[in-house]
């Protein structure tokens, strides 16, 4: 079974964000980037599914080149080979444009995957879009926010996260399936792996051999502003007996917060 497992460089959530104003970008000097921890499920997923069932796993990104190190670390994990579609501009949070790149990208070089493994949204855009934009794509099954997943030859059980409970979806392969917290504990990198990875060429496939229409590339979202979240208030305390307690809390949420 070939499995493909979609990844993206995002800025460590451990990490204290700055803005340029003046681009409406990240800055990204002094960033530590990591792969986007959602991702990191889908990975392991397609690990255990190699180890238990047979196939090969490669692990695809979209960017520039610093993408390269978050793609060694994934063959250090234990994936086959890996592929880095080499886009030369910035983030452009447009879903629909990473979607029909990566779904030319399947059709030309992996048309016989089974399985397209993502997790359930990237920490950068945060907009959990591309995994059902590229199964509408390419016309095959999705199942997302996935918590178990059973596969057999020809079709697959997913049992995904709803509000209070779980849904068991039936699908037929191939299939996009995206990944929540919960699916599995994803393993650390082994001395060996490591080492076995910086051995190993990543192919790195320009946006244009794909042979996507240039009117699909053009990106059709605009970031006319990028802000930091203000800081929060600090929180206010009351003091006295209960009832006069009460009348401040009322006082308060009527005059200042205004939700009452």
């Amino acid at each position: 079974m070939d499995i493909l497992v979609f990844v993206k460089r995002v800025p460590d959530t451990e990490s204290r964000i700055r803005v340029s104003h003046e681009t409406n970008t990240v800055v990204e000097e002094g960033l530590n980037f990591i792969i986007s921890p959602y991702d990191e499920y889908a990975l392991e997923e397609a690990l255990r599914i190699k180890e238990s069932k047979g196939g090969k796993v490669t692990a695809v990104s979209v960017g520039k080149e610093d993408a390269l190190t978050i793609l060694r670390k994934c063959l250090a994990m234990g994936a086959d080979e890996a592929a880095l579609i080499k886009d030369p501009l910035e983030e452009t949070y447009d879903g629909l444009r990473t979607a029909r790149i990566i779904a030319g990208f399947v059709k030309k070089k992996f048309p016989q995957a089974r399985l397209l493994l993502f997790g359930k949204q990237s920490v950068g855009a945060d907009n959990a879009q591309v995994p059902s934009m590229l199964a509408e794509l390419l016309d095959l099954p999705q199942v997302n926010v996935v918590v178990r997943l059973e596969l057999e030859e020809d079709r697959g059980v997913a049992y995904r996260e709803i509000e209070g409970a779980q849904e068991k979806v039936a699908f037929p392969l191939p299939a996009v399936i995206s990944a929540q917290k919960g699916l599995n504990e994803p393993r650390y990198e082994t001395l060996k792996g490591i080492m076995a990875a910086k051995r190993k060429e990543i192919p790195i496939i320009p946006i244009e051999e794909i042979g996507i229409a240039a009117e699909d590339l053009a990106p059709r979202v605009a970031v006319t502003r990028l802000e930091i979240p203000p800081a929060r208030r600090a929180g206010r305390v009351t003091s006295g007996p209960a009832e006069e307690t009460a009348r401040q809390l009322v006082e308060f949420l009527h005059r200042e917060a205004k939700v009452i």
